[in-house]
């Protein structure tokens, strides 16, 4: 693997924010996680993640990671093909699709949140708390949907550095917002969680005003109101081709770690809630995979528009080599200082959670290098446009793998929580070697 020092700088340029910006995201989730936990216990917790996990899966299914990654890969290419009135084209029908997908989403959250919860396994007292938590929870999300669409356009022009400011900012509110309304300072009443769930709902308010301002105002390359009245059919049918299969990569991942949940959740609040807390820890490693995979995108997009295809070899490379280097990282910190992290989540009493959730985050270090090359080697076959072949490794990964036997460990042979880690430790490494497999063979054959 040939890797210079120009290479390396460039990638770091673009993935570093991107890491940044997405840490920052994730943190929203972690702090509400942890105040929660602290302030009302397993169950806070078990209500608020079968709440968060129901609504961030289907908004990172049909945005996140399908049509914002859409955006930012013909976004790229555009640019690099120096065609900045297509890339412009793509952004606005993203951003109108965007729109149309996060408002009736939301409404769907809003009004059969009870349902929903109940549907997912929920009992009586997460759906009894957790009900509130999502109609509060369904009006932000249109809001982050609809910035995340714009930060694509963002992204696939070379621009990491304004989401990641636009991260900060939430962030700042959200913390914030979070200790004054869910213990009820500065003479506000006390919330709860409904106070954790407002809290992330005008942060995502704010943190979208600032988006939309800074591309409608400042940004090369933005969404334009005369392409969406003259909607070209051919843009809009490459930008859906695109993303549909990057969509169902990430539902073939999200849908089975939200069955996961709802198998999980069968085995009570303690399970669920040790389970909830190592995701959430977790949840911030995928961070750095995740930033690379956007460096990939946009480097390999612009090098392929410009037809330069070795370079597109090497940006490749060096972002898999570069994100593999710090998700080891991580593994090393989930093996050392597990009870610790764990513990930052909830309450010193929740023995049986702390003990549990340690065990997981332990076997949790085993599946992040090949979590990374997956993450970003998708990234990677994004910036070409392959996205098919990430989406069928992801569905034999987790389809064929995962789903059958959690549903034998916890239903047949009811075996505790940390078994299910093991399984998923399993399906990362089936699902790394496979994909870097096939990158390697669809690199060489086409670039070599």
């Amino acid at each position: 693997m040939m890797i210079n020092k120009s290479s390396i700088k460039e990638v770091l340029s673009l993935a570093l924010p991107a890491v940044g910006e997405m840490i920052l995201y994730m943190m929203i989730w972690v702090f509400d996680t942890m105040m929660v936990g602290k302030y009302g216990g397993n169950l806070s917790v078990s209500s608020v993640g079968l709440s968060s996990e129901i609504i961030t899966t289907f908004s990172n299914i049909l945005i996140a990671s399908g049509i914002s990654i859409g955006i930012t890969s013909l976004v790229a290419r555009s640019m690099g093909a120096k065609k900045s009135e297509r890339a412009e084209q793509y952004a606005s029908i993203g951003f109108l699709l965007t729109l149309i997908i996060g408002f009736f989403l939301s409404l769907i959250f809003f009004f059969f949140s009870k349902e929903i919860l109940t549907l997912a396994g929920g009992n009586n007292d997460v759906v009894s708390l957790g009900t509130g938590y999502m109609k509060i929870a369904s009006i932000g999300i249109f809001f982050s949907m609809s910035m995340n669409a714009l930060n694509g356009t963002l992204r696939g022009s070379g621009n990491t550095k304004t989401p990641l400011i636009a991260s900060i900012i939430i962030n700042i509110i959200n913390i914030s917002l979070d200790y004054i309304l869910i213990w009820g300072r500065f003479g506000l009443p006390e919330l709860g969680i409904n106070g954790a769930a407002t809290a992330t709902c005008i942060a995502q308010i704010v943190g979208f005003v600032f988006i939309f301002v800074y591309v409608f105002k400042f940004s090369k390359i933005r969404p334009r109101f005369r392409y969406i009245v003259e909607l070209q059919g051919t843009k809009l049918s490459s930008l859906v081709r695109l993303s549909i299969p990057s969509a169902l990569q990430e539902s073939a991942f999200s849908i089975s770690r939200l069955l996961s949940n709802i198998f999980i959740i069968s085995l009570g609040t303690i399970s669920f809630a040790s389970n909830q807390i190592a995701t959430t820890i977790e949840s911030i490693s995928f961070m750095p995979g995740w930033g690379f995979a956007v460096a990939a995108t946009t480097l390999v997009g612009h090098k392929i528009g410009e037809g330069n295809y070795k370079k597109a070899k090497e940006y490749a490379n060096t972002s898999i080599f570069l994100g593999v280097i710090i998700m080891l990282f991580c593994s090393l910190l989930f093996l050392v200082i597990p009870n610790t992290l764990i513990n930052l989540f909830i309450t010193s009493s929740e023995r049986e959670v702390i003990t549990l959730g340690t065990y997981c985050l332990m076997i949790a270090s085993i599946e992040q290098p090949f979590m990374g090359i997956s993450m970003i080697v998708g990234g990677a076959l994004k910036g070409i446009g392959d996205t098919k072949t990430p989406f069928k490794v992801a569905m034999f990964s987790s389809w064929i793998i995962r789903l059958p036997l959690m549903y034998a460990a916890i239903y047949v042979f009811r075996l505790p929580v940390t078994f299910v880690w093991i399984i998923t430790s399993i399906q990362w490494a089936i699902d790394g070697t496979l994909v870097y497999t096939l990158y390697k063979r669809k690199f060489n054959k086409l670039y070599s």
